[in-house]
């Protein structure tokens, strides 16, 4: 992308400000997940944050350092690239969430495989989540593909599409012109 995706502009809001906005009503508390080089970040570091304890590993470092630093309650994980995220992809994904299944995560409309990064991670799977870590797989899709995982269809099948280049950027929400499409969340996890 070339630029910080949690720092991209919608609607004169941050990304990052758009999902705190977006989650704070449905959870407990909302933190940012940050590399060390991160946390003195002046947008990032107007919320709670979590300081990712592993390095060069990928998004698991922030899942992991969340799951440990917390390890007691339930996780919603939820990307800071995806721009078409909305209220009722996060209300539907939090009521639907399973309580016998270490992970729940919804069914990439792209592919059929898990999106690991809007999915909750349940109290007691950071040992799962530890041990892959330990065996070398450090690609939060593999860990949700290898292990128990209740699997949702998306309300809306854009809803998790990611920004990853700049035409995925002026495909996205984020460039449309005019008020945004996605609505206030009035619920969060």
């Amino acid at each position: 992308m070339g630029q910080d995706k949690a720092l991209l502009v919608r609607n004169g809001q941050s990304q990052l400000q758009y999902l705190m906005d977006l989650l704070e009503p449905s959870v407990e508390r909302v933190f940012v997940s940050a590399r060390q080089d991160q946390q003195d970040d002046e947008e990032r570091g107007r919320y709670a944050q979590i300081i990712d304890r592993y390095e060069n590993i990928g998004p698991v470092a922030g899942i992991l350092s969340a799951l440990e630093e917390y390890p007691e309650v339930d996780w919603l994980i939820v990307a800071c690239d995806l721009p078409n995220i909305d209220a009722e992809t996060v209300r539907y994904l939090l009521e639907q969430r399973s309580s016998e299944h270490p992970f729940t995560a919804y069914t990439s409309s792209h592919d059929g495989l898990p999106e690991p990064l809007c999915a909750v991670y349940r109290c007691g799977c950071v040992d799962i989540v530890r041990q892959f870590v330990a065996d070398g797989i450090n690609c939060p899709r593999k860990i949700l593909l290898r292990s128990d995982t209740y699997l949702l269809e998306q309300p809306d099948s854009r809803a998790l599409d990611n920004v990853n280049t700049p035409e995925d950027l002026r495909e996205s929400v984020l460039s449309a012109s005019g008020p945004s499409r996605l609505p206030r969340s009035t619920t969060s996890s």
